[in-house]
């Protein structure tokens, strides 16, 4: 072995027959050398970081993802997202996926209620999807998930059945509705590795007030975004970083009574209103 312990292990890689690996690692070794190099890393500190993802490792499970989670506060993830997602100006913007999905959320008709039983002041959720020409996409799939009014999905509470949760079919003019619960603020799981990192740099862990969406249509690009609360206070300060002034709306409240889609109420609701834009695909252009 030379000198240059940086390089030698860079060439340890050229046997492989993938030229993607070879570049990808070949990076990743460079800047991890430049990076112990640039903050002198001590073995002590070295055997710290080490630890720090062995548990960060063995604390994820099924419905709990810390690494995910690490990439997030670290803003890996929001980065990730910027390259990879080549949105035209008029799409709605793409944001963190975040690790709560769950594959198979159940089918709804527009207009049901997914709360399921969840806590929170009821809200109405309705929108359209529409492609770049503002034109109705039918039969797009919207998928989508939030936390209820204390914070927390239905994953992280172990109930055996999904709350807040569930999908639709778009119909002919692009329309999708439900009712769910008023999204909350809440914080980010902060029990395990992630929490430490963040209360070590003095940061907080809270995330505004949001509904997640994901949405697919034949001919048009995956839409992975949020639709946060306006007036939230920790809209400048997501502990994610997912939060683009675009995916922001208004939350009205209304007084008890009758709904807009005939509903009758006997407490406060809320409603919002937000149309996705999705953008067409290359074969579709």
């Amino acid at each position: 072995m030379s000198d240059n312990l940086t390089e030698d292990v860079v060439a340890s890689f050229d046997g492989s027959a993938d030229p993607r690996t070879r570049e990808v690692m070949g990076a990743l070794v460079r800047h991890l050398h430049a990076f112990a190099r640039e903050v002198g890393l001590t073995e002590q500190e070295y055997f710290r970081g080490i630890d720090f993802l062995t548990r960060t490792g063995q604390i994820s499970t099924e419905t709990r993802q810390e690494f995910v989670l690490l990439a997030d506060v670290l803003g890996l993830s929001m980065l990730t997202v910027g390259l990879d997602t080549k949105l035209p100006p008029e799409a709605t913007a793409a944001t963190v996926f975040g690790p709560f999905f769950v594959e198979g959320s159940p089918a709804y008709g527009l207009g049901d209620d997914i709360a399921n039983g969840a806590p929170g002041q009821p809200c109405l959720v309705s929108g359209r999807v529409l492609n770049t020409q503002g034109e109705p996409v039918a039969g797009a799939l919207v998928e989508t998930w939030q936390a209820d009014e204390d914070g927390f999905y239905d994953v992280q509470k172990d109930l055996g059945v999904p709350q807040n949760r569930g999908h639709f079919t778009t119909d002919a003019e692009g329309n999708f509705s439900f009712w769910s619960v008023r999204p909350v603020a809440y914080p980010i799981p902060d029990d395990g590795p992630v929490g430490e990192l963040l209360r070590a740099g003095g940061r907080g862990p809270m995330r505004p007030a949001h509904i997640h969406f994901m949405v697919t249509a034949p001919g048009y690009a995956r839409l992975i975004t949020h639709v946060f609360a306006a007036g939230d206070e920790y809209l400048t300060n997501d502990a994610v970083f997912g939060v683009k002034d675009s995916l922001i709306a208004e939350f009205t409240e209304h007084p008890a009574g009758t709904a807009p889609d005939g509903r009758e109420l006997g407490q406060p609701y809320a409603s919002v209103h937000y149309d996705l834009v999705l953008a067409p695909t290359e074969e579709t252009l």
